[in-house]
């Protein structure tokens, strides 16, 4: 799941629209920070409200006034969190290439700052919350799903749609090859990470990640005519 970032604490709106005083957004942010910093220390059977209070300098009154209980406090962590990566994860994409030039280069950068908003350490540690309480919360990853990585997902396939326009990808279904771009990427990130409780070699996540360039290109770039002629007949054979 490439969805759940590191720290929450999100700004606080009200319902009609207008903005909440200072305050109480201030407020919400230090609740919210507390009970990252407390679910992910001790889990969310044993992390409780008082635990976040203390954490937070706040009462429990304020923080059921605020956010309600605990499992309303977990849903908010997670999805904000979520929301955060998300965000950052589109901003680097804004720097995606419109054009061919030095389309290997410009492509591994881009992959390399997405593969960096994947891999902190508070990350991985909201991940691990999140597949330990699925029976609990069974919509949560649904929910986070369709607010982080469906976005990531169609704001790539739509840059990778205008590259297969313009001739310099050979891309029939954006979409598919957005969900593998993001694959071929961060796929070893668990595995190089033992799921995020160990530091990250760089060299290695280099490696995996520009391996991972090389091989969409591969398979995606655009091909002449005539190339993709003998190959299609080479495969019929």
């Amino acid at each position: 799941m490439a969805d759940v970032g590191a720290k929450t604490g999100g700004g606080a709106g009200v319902s009609d629209g207008t903005r909440a005083p200072r305050g109480r957004i201030d407020k919400r942010r230090a609740i919210l920070a507390a009970a990252e910093t407390v679910f992910t220390r001790e889990g969310y059977t044993l992390a409780s409200v008082d635990a976040i209070a203390t954490e937070a300098g706040v009462s429990k009154p304020t923080i059921y006034n605020h956010l309600g209980g605990k499992e309303n406090l977990f849903r908010t962590v997670i999805i904000e969190a979520a929301a955060e990566s998300r965000d950052r994860i589109l901003a680097a994409l804004e720097a995606f290439p419109a054009d061919g030039a030095d389309l290997p280069e410009r492509l591994s950068a881009i992959a390399h700052r997405v593969v960096e908003c994947q891999a902190g350490e508070q990350g991985w540690a909201l991940q691990r919350l999140v597949y330990a309480e699925a029976a609990r919360f069974p919509d949560l990853y649904d929910t986070i799903r369709a607010r982080g990585t469906v976005q990531i997902v169609d704001s790539l396939a739509g840059r990778l749609a205008r590259l297969a326009h313009s001739g310099h990808l050979d891309i029939d279904d954006p979409v598919t090859a957005a969900n593998q771009f993001l694959v071929l990427i961060s796929g070893d990130l668990p595995a190089l990470t033992a799921l995020g409780t160990r530091p990250v070699d760089a060299a290695a996540l280099d490696h995996a990640v520009s391996a991972g360039v090389t091989t969409f290109l591969r398979a995606f770039t655009s091909r002449p005519q005539s190339v993709r002629g003998t190959a299609a007949k080479s495969s019929r054979v």
